[in-house]
């Protein structure tokens, strides 16, 4: 990579700069209009510091390790995911799972409540499959008869409490409480500072407080989680108004789901709020989280308080003593349970699906449980939780057990998870199951001809042709193809229901090439993205395919085939065929392009969607950062080895290519770019790292390299810290928007993105503001936000994290890494955020050793996952 910036002038060598906690997502607001830029409106040519020009791709000394703000990967959970869909982004999950005194970031998701009703599978939970033995689940709903663990017995039941939600909440409010209320705020702040241990809380006496219940009551009942929902359950964007109108952005999920009936219970929330020293703004997300019974839950259970987002459990502790008094200690039987219940929702927004149950154990011990075994009996007994047992052998990395192995070692691994996710991935597992079993054989399946009726697919024509014609029509696709990968991967879909695909950027004409294809034979066929923006490329590129080659140009993503769909718009009906009659999609094809973006609830939903017979392509780069939501669909289905994999031996063009590909394999190497290309600028602490962004997205990049800088992307670590997400955006907006953030912090032309659901982000400007709400202009399309969907649904877009940027591309984009990035770089991050770039990259490097040391020993953070256990236990697929 070349260090000097993209006008010639050399740039500094960096040097280590101190470490930060660049804070959650969920923390993000937009910045007040006029707040002080972090870079001033000096050109490129000015005020560059003099050093010598270095050749070598990373410079000056390891950054010293900070906290990035965990928006990029799942919310939280990597925080690998950036923010689990939010607008913020963070770092990943962990391999071992949170560990509560560990002070891992908090990661935030924007929409944290359940979707309910986008994209239900088939006709509801609770229709049972023939040959599948399991209902199909609505969306978030529970599978009928249960989850059994594998190799034994596991304890069934719903789980209970909903998701953490992202980011800790900053200190209770102190306005309007009692001495008591005051005293126990101040004790939680000491014990998260580590001033005092956790079992403090109960030890010591405080002044009266209110009465202990006599006799303690049984725990409410488990009830529905309200936390992220499965990322297929809203559409990314909107579809198109008729006539070219305005269309609302979708709801929230817990607004449509909680309905105004548990809203009815917030005055007597806020009752029991203000007597446990709770400030009232929770009134709603409590009603929201437990019911209509919501107030009477909460007196009666006070640690259900875990289950709202961003309640922490020192905060819950303080609250359940203000209520319960003296006799409230650290081995409540309630508290265990509730904080059973946090950790594996916390889990789940780091990515996990399940945690070994030795995580669970030393994490209650942790947080004065006293007897961390009981607690878990009493959890699983409860149906707060599931047990299941994996084979230690089907491990990652197990080696076969030889003669001399211990025979008293166990052979299994105990997990714990919520069944929301366990149902998830056993529904996967079976549905995966049901498409390989039910392939249909391309030398004895019909083509269907024009004209056929609403069922159509391979066994909807009027009649077959003889045998073996749609398998020379499949054969002929695949010679026509133009590229051995591409034919190869016609010809792996003729004849299997189920088949993964993986390669990069220019890999995807190949599962283009297949559904143009499939199209042609008269099989209806359609291209799944993650993105709107995705959906916008694969429309052109499939256009430019089906007429028969050549480049389809902007004019044909302007006019979306109707076969290019993103997953959510698929699934809600908002984009695609909609339904059949039973309720299944009416698709013989469908290919998912952004596969690795799938999370287990979405993949499941998708997999419970298709009728008998249909064909799912998997297709994506395994190289880039896994979903937002939990799981590793994709990774798991490849190690599992269940169906055929196609691997594209199509390389991607140009130094942004060369590199990209060598950061995949380990290696960060210098390419050659004669045409600037890719420029590394070496910047010595955050505040210059912030003032070169703003310099080459206003003025380098548009200069130099021909790009506007509207079509300029700026995607750093996380959204604190002094050069995340939260400082970029208001540097930015002061250079290229200025004004006084008239709407709830944005203005006119402000360039912003909209969550419309956990995991996705659509790109948008702002248009203007009224009593309805924030109107955007999202790539042509005009939506309204409403007002109080605005603070946690929309945010700043000039700067994201890697994992909002996932599934899209740019012109050009700026990748800036601080001296404090080095905690949240991983290859499949540098991976992610090199390769949003098409024309050019500009590298803002302060980060030192620690980007190269990334990319070699850094592959990934690790997540606990049933996926591929389950798959290897079905034994070879037939198909």
């Amino acid at each position: 990579m070349s260090t000097d910036r993209p006008d010639g002038e050399a740039a500094t060598a960096p040097e280590e700069e101190p470490a930060h906690d660049s804070g959650s997502a969920a923390e993000e607001r937009p910045a007040p209009a006029g707040a002080a830029s972090g870079a001033d409106a000096a050109g490129p040519d000015g005020g560059a510091a003099s050093g010598p020009e270095t050749g070598e791709p990373v410079a000056g000394g390891a950054g010293e390790p900070g906290e990035p703000g965990r928006a990029d990967e799942p919310g939280g959970a990597e925080s690998d995911t950036e923010d689990a869909g939010g607008p913020g982004d963070g770092a990943g999950p962990g391999a071992g799972g949170p560990e509560p005194t560990g002070g891992a970031t908090e990661p935030g998701t924007a929409g944290t409540q359940a979707a309910a009703g986008a994209g239900e599978a088939r006709t509801g939970a609770g229709e049972a499959r023939t040959g599948a033995g399991e209902a199909r689940p609505g969306s978030g709903e529970s599978r009928s008869g249960g989850a059994s663990a594998e190799g034994a017995g596991a304890a069934s039941g719903t789980a209970a409490g909903a998701p953490a939600g992202p980011g800790a909440p900053q200190g209770a409010p102190r306005g309007g409480r009692s001495a008591a209320a005051e005293a126990l705020a101040a004790a939680v702040r000491a014990v998260e500072r580590g001033e005092r241990p956790a079992a403090s809380f109960f030890t010591e006496r405080s002044g009266p407080g209110p009465a202990a219940p006599a006799a303690r009551p049984a725990a409410a009942p488990p009830r529905p989680p309200a936390g992220p929902a499965p990322a297929g359950a809203a559409p990314t964007g909107p579809a198109p108004a008729p006539g070219g109108g305005t269309v609302a952005a979708p709801a929230s999920g817990a607004r449509r789901a909680g309905g105004r009936a548990a809203l009815a219970d917030a005055a007597g929330v806020r009752e029991v709020l203000a007597a446990g020293g709770a400030p009232e703004q929770l009134a709603v997300p409590v009603a929201e989280a437990l019911g209509e019974r919501a107030a009477a839950a909460l007196r009666e259970d006070p640690w259900q308080l875990l289950g709202v987002p961003r309640v922490r459990p020192e905060q819950a502790d303080s609250f359940a003593r203000a209520l319960l008094g003296p006799e409230c200690g650290p081995g409540d039987e309630r508290r265990a349970q509730a904080l059973v219940r946090w950790l594996l929702t916390r889990a789940a927004l780091e990515g996990h699906t399940a945690l070994p149950a030795g995580t669970v154990r030393r994490a209650l011990a942790d947080r004065a449980v006293p007897d961390p075994d009981e607690a878990l009996r009493a959890a699983v007994g409860a149906g707060d939780v599931l047990v299941f047992q994996d084979a230690l052998d089907r491990l990652p990395g197990a080696r076969p057990a030889g003669p001399d192995a211990d025979e008293e070692a166990p052979a299994v691994r105990v997990l714990l998870g919520l069944d929301r996710f366990a149902l998830a991935e056993e529904s996967l597992a079976d549905g995966l199951a049901r498409l390989v079993n039910t392939a249909v054989d391309p030398g004895t399946a019909a083509v269907p001809a024009d004209g056929a009726d609403e069922r159509g697919g391979p066994e909807g024509a009027a009649g077959a042709d003889p045998a073996g014609a749609q398998a020379a029509a499949w054969e002929a696709a695949a010679a026509a193809s133009g590229s051995p990968s591409a034919a190869e991967l016609i010809r792996a879909a003729a004849g299997h229901g189920l088949v993964a695909h993986s390669g990069g950027e220019a890999a995807r004409a190949e599962p283009v090439a297949l559904v143009a294809a499939a199209r042609a034979m008269g099989l209806r066929a359609y291209l799944a993205a993650h993105s709107e923006d995705g959906r916008r490329r694969l429309a052109a590129a499939l256009a430019a395919a089906s007429a028969g080659g050549g480049d389809g140009g902007p004019a044909a993503g302007d006019l979306p085939d109707p076969a290019a769909v993103t997953v959510a718009g698929l699934l809600s009906g908002g984009q695609g065929p909609g339904r059949d009659a039973e309720g299944a999609l009416a698709v013989d094809l469908v290919a998912v392009v952004d596969a690795p973006q799938l999370d287990v609830e979405t993949a499941a939903m998708l997999v419970e969607s298709l009728p008998d017979g249909a064909r799912l392509v998997l297709s994506g780069d395994p190289g880039v950062l896994w979903s937002a939501g939990p799981g590793r669909v994709f990774a798991d289905l490849l190690a599992a080895r269940c169906c055929p994999q196609v691997v594209s031996r199509t390389p991607d063009p140009g130094p942004i290519g060369e590199l990209v590909s060598g950061i995949g394999v380990g290696e960060l190497t210098e390419v050659a770019a004669p045409g600037r290309e890719v420029v590394t600028v070496p910047v010595r602490d955050a505040g210059e790292a912030v003032h070169r962004t703003v310099q080459l997205v206003a003025d380098s990049v548009p200069r130099v390299i021909g790009v506007p800088a509207g079509e300029v992307q700026v995607i750093t670590v996380g959204h604190g810290g002094a050069a995340g997400t939260r400082v970029l955006n208001r540097a930015l907006k002061e250079r290229l928007n200025p004004g006084p953030g008239r709407f709830g912090g944005f203005d006119p032309g402000d360039r912003v993105v909209h969550v419309p659901a956990p995991g996705h982000v659509l790109p948008g400007t702002v248009v203007s503001a009224d009593a309805e709400g924030l109107r955007l202009d999202c790539a042509g399309t005009r939506l309204v936000v409403p007002r109080e969907e605005v603070p946690d649904g929309v945010r700043h877009g000039w700067a994201i994290t890697a994992h909002q940027a996932a599934g899209q591309r740019w012109p050009a984009a700026v990748v800036v890494l601080p001296g404090d990035a080095a905690a949240g770089l991983t290859r499949s991050w540098v991976y992610t955020a090199f390769g949003r770039a098409e024309r050019h990259l500009s590298v803002v490097h302060g980060a030192g050793e620690a980007l190269p040391r990334a990319v070699a020993q850094v592959p990934a953070k690790e997540r606990t996952t049933r996926l591929r256990s389950l798959l290897e236990a079905q034994g070879p697929l037939a198909g």
